[in-house]
């Protein structure tokens, strides 16, 4: 090989020559916060603006609900607002919307005024209660029809019959993430599951509910899609709180999680960012693999190749996507504007 075709090898860009994998294919923000009154929806987004020039990036998504927010027989005026709110965002905030089922009377004019009107500006369209790929296939169509066909969907998966039909929802080419519904979960049990498992604690030891956490999070994995973990409820409890979020971070596989108040996006940012030393040593693998043109390196007495660099490389990009502190060397490849394709 020439000095110059190795040179070139040498510039490839991380993210260029690491995919391929069928995991971490979908890069979202790791919160998703959610808010479905209009002042809350609107102190929102000023909050993600906020936030987003603090730490250089947009480090959580908004998503305006319509579901639990628009009042009943006010749902076409909620759609409307929401439309209004979403091209009113900041420029580069990522802004999605829930609507209501696929089977609720206002799904159609859900997605006809918001997807028709401003799906141009909106990152996904989150869509509840979704129990098969039947519904994944009415809300596509419902996406077409209203001009929005590159429109990804957002689908909650919160039913004994929604997991196990789990792995061929998330096969769908349109769904980018899979969303675990707790408490309308624990609720389709008809008192099989007692209210603690709901709980910020029960949640974790259920069997049920673990099973369920699980399945999701490997349906998802399977595909490349982004599963994202329920609520946690107890908004006040910030120790409750951290201890979730790092369990889902940790344990459960999840890459992504719900905030349903603003007090919960910071703790859930610090949970599923990599840790300083974590950071640190991705970089150096990187920047060895990169010199090594790709191939198999030592560091530290273990044999790494591509497969460990596509985990390294992950741990990067979600340490930017939090808004960490990253050494100047890893800093400039997500100076590129392909650096976290």
């Amino acid at each position: 090989m020439s000095a110059d075709s190795m040179a070139l090898r040498r510039a490839a860009h991380p993210a260029e020559v690491l995919l391929g994998a069928q995991a971490g294919a979908v890069a979202l923000p790791v919160c998703d916060h959610y808010s479905g009154v209009e002042a809350r929806m609107r102190k929102s987004l000023a909050l993600q603006a906020e936030m987003a020039a603090e730490f250089g990036a947009c480090v959580f998504d908004v998503t305006l609900d319509c579901e639990d927010g628009a009042p009943v027989g006010g749902e076409a005026d909620h759609a409307r607002l929401v439309v209004e709110l979403a091209r009113n965002a900041a420029p580069g905030m990522r802004v999605g919307v829930r609507v209501h089922p696929v089977d609720h009377p206002a799904f159609e004019a859900d997605v006809d005024t918001i997807a028709g009107q401003a799906g141009d500006r909106l990152a996904y369209l989150m869509v509840p209660k979704v129990e098969r790929p039947a519904d994944v296939a009415s809300a596509v169509a419902a996406l077409d029809a209203a001009g929005a066909s590159r429109l990804p969907l957002h689908v909650l998966i919160e039913s004994p019959l929604a997991v196990h039909h789990a792995f061929d929802i998330a096969a769908h080419p349109r769904v980018q993430s899979l969303s675990f519904g707790l408490m309308d979960f624990v609720s389709a049990h008809a008192g099989a599951i007692p209210a603690d498992g709901m709980g910020a604690q029960g949640q974790f030891s259920h069997p049920l509910v673990v099973r369920a956490k699980l399945a999701i999070a490997s349906a998802a994995h399977a595909f490349g899609k982004v599963p994202s973990h329920c609520v946690v409820t107890e908004f006040n409890d910030a120790q409750a709180m951290k201890s979730a979020a790092r369990r889902a971070a940790r344990e459960f596989g999840y890459t992504r999680m719900w905030s349903i108040h603003p007090n919960q996006i910071r703790p859930i940012l610090e949970a599923f960012a990599p840790d300083e030393d974590q950071i640190q040593i991705a970089t150096q693998i990187i920047a060895s693999a990169q010199e090594a043109d790709w191939a198999p390196i030592s560091f530290d007495g273990t044999l790494h190749d591509r497969a460990s660099y596509r985990h390294f490389w992950q741990v990067l990009m979600r340490a930017h996507a939090t808004g960490r502190t990253l050494p100047d060397q890893a800093a400039g490849w997500f100076a590129t504007d392909d650096a976290s394709t």
